[in-house]
């Protein structure tokens, strides 16, 4: 039946990471894979208690049709929060709920570009948004990244030599897969190139709240004044990833064009959710769960970055560097320039450890790309300890 797929869809292959995920089901084995919250964030008891109460009182609200644009008692919440305590939106910015962060950046490519346009994407970057610019079948325009994110003269020069990009999509804090931070200069001169350019910004930012160290990084939204930017939040590292409760920031010109690509797709996010993750933080001290999950978090990252210190030492002087993220879930590794992240993968697969090869990250999915993914966010602290010395052990040998 191949024959009937669209030509947009033939050359789209599964996510490698959900493939990686076979593996890291195997009896024995350890994952630094996954990119989950853990499920000891999850307000599971307060969610149960609020339910009950939405469904005694509002069961209507809930099982008929929504508002496209959605719950508009968690719409005004999260547009009030988010100007309130970061900077972001204005007088000028309206808020589009999201059947999870994923669709802001669907939305974005189906209403603000045409096939064959090109879009700028940091390289390594997301794989969910990667394969969404591939199934619109636009033209990527890879940016390096360095340790403290999207190289600002690589971006200009790229803007430069194609004139055809339509949007810059970025994850400027605990980046995904780097776990880097770009720092509040760089944020500004990414801004100012747009603006220069007349090129739109998707700032994703699922994890800016999970801060274990530091002082937060003003976004990007809160320097719009043009309405450049679209930032694209999530519920999903805070509160939970199966509620699939998303949000878009954006300039009020652009909500109703969002919200019928939106309308195309789901009609509108579910009612539940939306009304569950209201209630929620309307209800409880919202602000002390996200300290809570960093606090956990926190204990995660420093066992990662203490096991890689410990394990990875002495090998810097032969290219092997990690990052130590300030937040967020991951760790990348970087590997000599020689050296395949894909076969180091394949590797650790056979003692026992899974972990995502920097191919996937790479917006044409070369297999030599020679970097690696680690999460810490789901292994037990004994698993850390294991998986890293499984890690050091390995790359020691591959490098001979």
């Amino acid at each position: 039946m191949e024959s009937h797929l669209s030509e947009r869809m033939k050359p789209m292959n599964p996510s490698a990471i959900r493939e990686i995920f076979k593996f890291a089901g195997l009896p024995g084995m350890i994952s630094f894979a996954g990119g989950n919250p853990s499920e000891r964030t999850f307000p599971a008891q307060e969610l149960a208690e609020v339910s009950a109460k939405l469904f005694a009182e509002k069961p209507t609200e809930i099982l008929q049709y929504g508002i496209s644009e959605g719950y508009a008692p968690l719409r005004e919440l999260t547009k009030a929060r988010m100007r309130e305590k970061f900077g972001v939106g204005g007088d000028d910015d309206e808020v589009l709920m999201l059947t999870g962060g994923q669709q802001g950046m669907d939305l974005a490519l189906k209403t603000l570009t045409n096939e064959g346009d090109a879009v700028i994407v940091e390289n390594p970057s997301f794989i969910g948004a990667l394969n969404a610019i591939r199934s619109y079948r636009l033209r990527m325009v890879g940016v390096p990244m360095d340790h403290e994110g999207m190289n600002m003269d690589a971006l200009e020069k790229a803007l430069q030599e194609n004139p055809d990009v339509k949007l810059i999509y970025t994850i400027p804090t605990f980046q995904n897969p780097m776990g880097v931070t770009m720092p509040l200069a760089r944020r500004k001169r990414l801004y100012e190139l747009a603006v220069q350019y007349d090129v739109m910004i998707v700032e994703d930012n699922p994890y800016f709240e999970l801060r274990y160290y530091g002082e937060d990084v003003p976004c990007i939204k809160s320097l719009d004044k043009t309405g450049h930017v679209l930032f694209c939040g999530s519920y999903s590292k805070t509160v939970s990833p199966g509620l699939r409760v998303g949000y878009l920031v954006l300039h009020k010109s652009l909500l109703q064009k969002f919200t019928v690509a939106k309308q195309c797709v789901d009609v509108h996010s579910v009612n539940l959710p939306q009304m569950l993750v209201y209630e929620y933080i309307r209800g409880y001290d919202f602000d002390a769960h996200v300290k809570l999950c960093c606090d956990i978090y926190r204990v995660q990252r420093d066992l990662m970055v203490s096991g890689l210190k410990k394990n990875l030492a002495g090998l810097e002087a032969q290219g092997v560097r990690f990052t130590q993220p300030d937040g967020g879930l991951f760790v990348w590794v970087d590997l000599p320039p020689e050296k395949s992240g894909y076969e180091l993968f394949e590797r650790l697969v056979e003692r026992k450890l899974a972990t995502v090869p920097g191919s996937t990250f790479d917006p044409w999915e070369r297999r030599d790309t020679p970097g690696i993914r680690l999460n810490f966010s789901m292994p037990t602290p004994e698993q850390i300890e294991s998986g890293t010395k499984i890690f050091g052990d390995t790359i020691r040998e591959f490098l001979k």
